[in-house]
């Protein structure tokens, strides 16, 4: 049986993949709040958590290996970039930032740093819309 379906589903994955489109199902999710920290009761304190079928997350995992093997096979992203890529991190970004700042100090260089902090998409979502989210749970 399982053989029958994995068959399906490659046939379906197949057909999305040549004609650049998902079906229609795929596109619908399930958005589910997830508490992050604080009091239970503020609506503040959850962010969205989006529950997609799971033949989507199979094509986006497939979409995300041929784009990171196109990416890494042509050198399309320097070496000093970190976020989402695989075996980088936030923390990885932070042992590089230091090693290339104490080698300047080291070598009596200054160096100019400039800090931006985005908030998280996440964080963006109206309170609202969670709470409606929160109620119907």
């Amino acid at each position: 049986m399982g053989n029958i379906i994995a068959g399906l589903l490659s046939i379906i994955l197949q057909r999305s993949w040549e004609s650049g489109q998902i079906p229609v199902d795929w596109k619908m999710a399930n958005v589910v709040p997830v508490f992050k920290k604080g009091k239970k009761e503020d609506p503040c304190n959850y962010m969205p958590n989006s529950l997609t079928p799971v033949p989507d997350k199979t094509m986006e995992k497939l979409i995300l290996e041929v784009t990171e093997k196109h990416l890494r096979d042509n050198a399309v992203i320097g070496h000093s970039q970190h976020g989402f890529m695989r075996g980088k991190s936030c923390f990885t970004n932070l042992i590089s930032f230091y090693d290339k700042v104490t080698h300047l100090a080291d070598q009596g260089k200054a160096a100019d740093v400039v800090v931006l902090d985005f908030s998280k998409a996440s964080d963006t979502v109206f309170p609202s819309t969670l709470l409606d989210k929160t109620s119907s749970t």
